[in-house]
């Protein structure tokens, strides 16, 4: 018997505390390629994409979160939830396989429902990023642009706050990401300065391969600089 890519996880929404089923990937299905320069995966079969399934959306209420949303919600916050998502919610499920439409669909709920409960600064990055490779794949630059701004922007506040203390995400690898994703945006005075910043962390980083990233977009950005200056 041929075993699918796909199972479905019983699921506990943490807002309304009801049970759904969403879909996920085996990890044995996943091979990743390579990467992107702002780390996007690219997978090596292309009809399989867990990024899709990141997001749990419960059916009865609406909330969409991820396993790295915190359980707690601060005082008045499901209320407000209540009123701005659960109470417009019209049931339907986010259950089966999923189209990049339905995954897109998917994150911009996540996202509107951790900022509502104020969620880290990191995780909102996090999934503003993956709407935007979402996007990248369907070559809808303008949307693709959209979000890797937003992300930015998140990624800024987390490391100036320093929510990402105790994630899986380094200083190193924050400000590679601050940089890289000012340089897609073209705001390149922005980008050197955060190269610059994770250059000077050679010495001391973990993540040598990230400090040579940057040094080449680094040096890209310096040689267009002077070729613009000669034309």
């Amino acid at each position: 018997m041929e075993i699918s890519p796909y199972y479905q996880k019983s699921v506990e929404c943490l807002h309304c505390k009801k049970k759904f089923t969403t879909t996920k990937v085996r990890s044995k299905f996943v091979k990743v390629e390579s990467y992107a320069s702002d780390f996007q995966p690219i997978y090596q079969n292309k009809e399989i994409n867990p990024l899709l399934y990141n997001i749990f959306v419960c059916e009865h209420c609406g909330f969409s979160f991820t396993e790295e949303f915190s359980k707690y919600f601060a005082p008045g916050m499901k209320d407000e939830i209540q009123e701005k998502i659960a109470n417009k919610w019209v049931p339907r499920s986010y259950g089966n396989e999923r189209s990049i439409e339905e995954g897109i669909s998917a994150y911009k709920l996540g996202i509107f429902c951790g900022t509502i409960k104020k969620e880290k600064f990191i995780n909102i990055a996090g999934l503003a990023l993956r709407t935007a490779w979402l996007y990248r794949l369907q070559r809808q630059h303008a949307e693709e642009r959209r979000f890797i701004e937003i992300a930015r922007d998140r990624y800024n506040d987390s490391y100036s706050n320093g929510d990402y203390s105790g994630t899986q995400m380094s200083e190193t690898r924050m400000l590679y990401l601050i940089a890289e994703l000012s340089r897609k945006i073209g705001q390149m005075e922005y980008a050197t300065r955060y190269f610059s910043k994770v250059i000077e962390t050679q010495s001391t980083s973990l993540e040598p391969k990230i400090v040579e990233m940057a040094k080449e977009r680094w040096q890209e950005i310096r040689d267009n600089k002077e070729k613009e200056a000669l034309y």
